[in-house]
């Protein structure tokens, strides 16, 4: 239940449901002899998220016979697919929420591939990943892109004293995250701007030193939309995302947009309209696209009022949640009683 992305959605997906009168119940497998055992004995929920409503199961091991009586059981990632696929038929209707490809990075690419045609429904949260279990494995799926919480991620006052314009990146470990292709990509911007300032954030630092002009390590949840809206410009350098949060917020927080088309952005950055789009792995391009952004001020406000307003009204999480008891619902019914 770390900080990131994908786990946000799950998370949230599962405080909403259990809002709306569900019985939901998180099956989490815990680390370390003393920290699984506190775990196991408090039923801790994720410290990052306020008032979690859901139930929190910690196990030693994702066991297939010790899940609970259910009436959907829904794997979250390749790991606890196959988990899930063998669960008894009391665990009821069995989904498979699919974030990523991540036979890419995320395990080795036959054990990963294999979940994908397991007997569970699959529920997708873009287009890109709709298309790759369709045209790889023949499996048909329910589109559910995953919406920004405008609560959180929302335009906010954050005087700023640094130089602009500001572009801001996610510094993350993972190689396919892309950011020696950001940090190139900013260093040929910065030939046409000399006043571009890279800001850089994540849940850690980096190991070396890196060309940050200003970095926000593991930042409060409260205080990201004063980073985001600080910011005229965000950069996304992922070689491939299943969809990519944090660029969705940074829209939402009113920074314009430059990314790869990393296959996930297609839901919502949509070249010369809502962000200016780089082709794949092509630093080159990258940097072109910033260094535009960076010196036209009308096409940088234009394309950051078009993406505020597409992200925060194509996707929304009422809706978003309503689609999933609607998907969880038309399930053939796998056992008599519900839990």
């Amino acid at each position: 239940m770390r900080i990131a992305g994908g786990v946000r959605a799950i998370l949230t997906y599962a405080d909403r449901l259990a809002a709306r009168g569900h019985a939901v119940t998180l099956i989490v497998p815990a680390r370390g002899r003393l920290r699984a055992l506190w775990q196991r004995l408090s039923g801790a929920g994720p410290e990052w998220v306020a008032g979690f409503r859901p139930r929190v199961r910690w196990v030693a091991r994702w066991d297939g016979q010790d899940l609970p009586d259910a009436d959907v059981t829904l794997a979250t990632a390749w790991q606890s697919a196959p988990v899930v696929a063998t669960a008894p038929a009391r665990c009821g209707a069995k989904f498979y929420l699919v974030q990523h490809y991540e036979s890419l990075y995320h395990g080795a690419p036959e054990m990963v591939d294999a979940t994908y045609q397991l007997p569970l429904r699959k529920i997708v949260i873009s287009t890109w990943l709709a298309d790759i279990m369709r045209d790889k494995f023949k499996a048909e799926s329910d589109l559910l892109v995953t919406p920004v919480d405008t609560t959180l991620f929302h335009r906010v006052e954050a005087p700023v004293t640094t130089s602009r314009p500001r572009v801001l990146m996610l510094h993350h470990d993972y190689r396919w995250k892309g950011v020696a292709d950001g940090l190139e990509a900013v260093r040929r911007a910065r030939a046409r701007v000399p006043s571009l300032r890279l800001v850089g954030f994540g849940v850690k630092p980096p190991r070396e030193a890196l060309p940050y002009d200003e970095f926000h390590a593991n930042p409060p949840q409260d205080t990201l939309a004063a980073i985001y809206s600080s910011c005229e410009m965000y950069l996304c350098p992922s070689w491939d995302e299943g969809l990519g949060m944090p660029p969705m917020e940074a829209m939402a927080c009113g920074a314009a947009l430059v990314t790869y088309d990393n296959g996930g952005s297609r839901d919502y950055a949509h070249d010369g309209k809502t962000a200016l789009v780089a082709r794949r792995r092509d630093v080159e391009d990258l940097a072109t696209c910033l260094a535009r952004l960076a010196t036209d001020t009308e096409l940088r406000e234009r394309l950051a009022a078009a993406g505020q307003k597409f992200v925060t009204t194509a996707f929304d999480w009422d809706r978003a949640v309503t689609r999933l008891e609607a998907v969880f619902a038309a399930a053939p019914k796998h056992r008599e009683s519900a839990c």
